[in-house]
């Protein structure tokens, strides 16, 4: 399906009917489905085991690293992170997570080939250069990285050096996304994340001299004490650095889960309305520039291949947000890391002590996960045209597993209702989300979860 993605929200004058009750739901991102508040401890290392031995060693992989450790620790963060600054300790980390690439290696029927690497955090680079380059070493050694491979970190500019940027470029780093949020200063003080427009500029220059040319800036909305302007002036100070990709993501409040959001006051937080018009005007701001919207929060030159890849309906959504990765299989290492396989998710233990412990003792440290069935497949699939998309054809979603009058008929009561408050669209059997509505598209693939609301799980708000 091929779908016009470059018109953002359409101007209205006065909030749709059931906008403001979306807006208020709190509904996952949908990064997988099932998603991982439902993942259980029924599946276990033996499992993992058994599905890396089933791997068709003929198609290609992405593989995952989770590194948990930061110079600092932000306050706005729902990362799994901890601060570690230790050198003898980041090279021990390093050290078990090349024993858990091999572990994951030798399981497998074959040398598997790379197609997608991807160094997540926390902080990748808060690993000395020679530790991080060992463990690109023991990657080539054991796996088929390919020659087109995308290979891209995370990184706070706060840390970056000259020797970082140039082990990244001999290393074969090819893109790398830096974590801006906002350039305010009373945003920046509010969230205990102080970094100046030229930290991040010079950061830049070192990666583009290294040769690491494709680079994304992360941007956040919907921070404390942030307004309307702030998100303008921090993309019009980004766009005099020449990224080639955006994301604005939507900050999250869920101290529940991350203890550090309690040093945020709360009752600065934008309200939802608020939240909305920021990021309305920031993506406003973009387009301006010549920026195409791709999916729900990311902006791509037009020529960009994920640019590319959602003009032709060819886009895709993992862990790591939309990407034009269209592997099956993605390969998970570090604490805290999800990993998919044909048969479902598998996840390794948080703390970076238990996975130690089981990295050490020669066994994968994976703490849960879950199967997939037949039913749960066609749902995500349901769920990730609606996320890259903004529209599905339910009947070709079935696949020939009867009608979708009959095989949904309780979504699609819902998205009736959702119809009529003009937030959707139903053409037969296609269902798609009206350019004014797209900022809630998480609440309309919730309507195809068959998991939300079962058990504790608590979610951050749609918008």
């Amino acid at each position: 399906m091929s779908t016009d993605l470059t018109a953002g929200p359409a101007a209205r004058t006065a909030p749709l009917p059931g906008l403001a009750l979306l807006a208020s739901e709190r509904v996952p991102r949908y990064t997988s489905y099932p998603t991982a508040p439902h993942f259980h401890a029924g599946i276990g290392p033996a499992d993992y085991v058994d599905w890396l031995a089933d791997l068709d060693p003929t198609q290609p992989v992405s593989l995952y690293l989770h590194v948990p450790f930061c110079e600092h620790l932000c306050w706005y963060c729902g990362c799994n992170a901890q601060v570690l600054r230790r050198p003898e300790a980041l090279s021990a980390f390093a050290d078990r997570l090349i024993r858990e690439l091999w572990m994951v290696a030798d399981a497998a029927p074959g040398r598997l080939k790379v197609t997608h690497l991807h160094w997540g955090g926390g902080t990748p680079t808060q690993l000395p250069p020679a530790v991080l380059e060992r463990v690109m070493q023991a990657i080539a050694d054991r796996y088929a990285l390919d020659e087109d491979a995308e290979v891209a970190v995370e990184i706070d500019p706060r840390v970056m050096t000259p020797a970082m940027a140039s082990t990244l470029g001999r290393c074969g780093f090819n893109r790398a996304s830096l974590g801006v949020q906002d350039f305010t200063p009373h945003v920046q003080a509010a969230i205990g994340r102080v970094q100046s427009y030229d930290v991040v500029a010079r950061t830049v220059d070192l990666l583009r001299d290294a040769g690491v040319g494709q680079l994304n800036f992360d941007l956040m909305y919907g921070l404390p004490q942030q307004t309307e302007g702030d998100c303008v002036t921090t993309v019009e100070r980004c766009l005099r650095l020449y990224p080639d990709r955006f994301a604005m993501f939507g900050y999250a409040h869920v101290p529940w889960m991350r203890k550090q959001q309690g040093l945020i006051d709360a009752s600065t937080l934008p309200d939802g309305d608020a939240r909305m018009r920021q990021f309305e005007s920031a993506a406003a701001r973009l387009q301006a520039e010549g920026f195409q919207r791709v999916g729900l929060d990311h902006f791509a030159l037009p020529d960009d291949p994920l640019a590319e890849a959602a003009r032709a309906g060819r886009l895709h959504r993992n862990f790591q947000g939309y990407t034009t990765d269209p592997a099956e299989v993605l390969l998970a290492v570090g604490p805290s890391a999800i990993g998919q396989l044909p048969q479902g998710f598998v996840q390794n233990k948080t703390g970076p002590r238990d996975w130690s412990a089981d990295i050490d003792a020669g066994r994968l440290a994976t703490k849960g996960g879950i199967a997939i069935s037949a039913d749960d497949r066609q749902r995500a699939g349901i769920i990730k045209r609606l996320m890259c998309d903004f529209a599905v054809d339910l009947e070709a979603a079935c696949g020939g597993d009867g009608p979708a009058v009959r095989r949904f008929a309780p979504e699609l009561a819902r998205l009736r209702e959702l119809a009529a408050q003009g937030i959707v669209e139903l053409d037969g059997g296609t269902v798609t989300v009206r350019p004014w509505a797209r900022l809630y598209v998480r609440s309309v693939a919730a309507v195809f979860d068959a998991y939300l609301g079962k058990g504790p799980a608590r979610h951050s708000r749609s918008v």
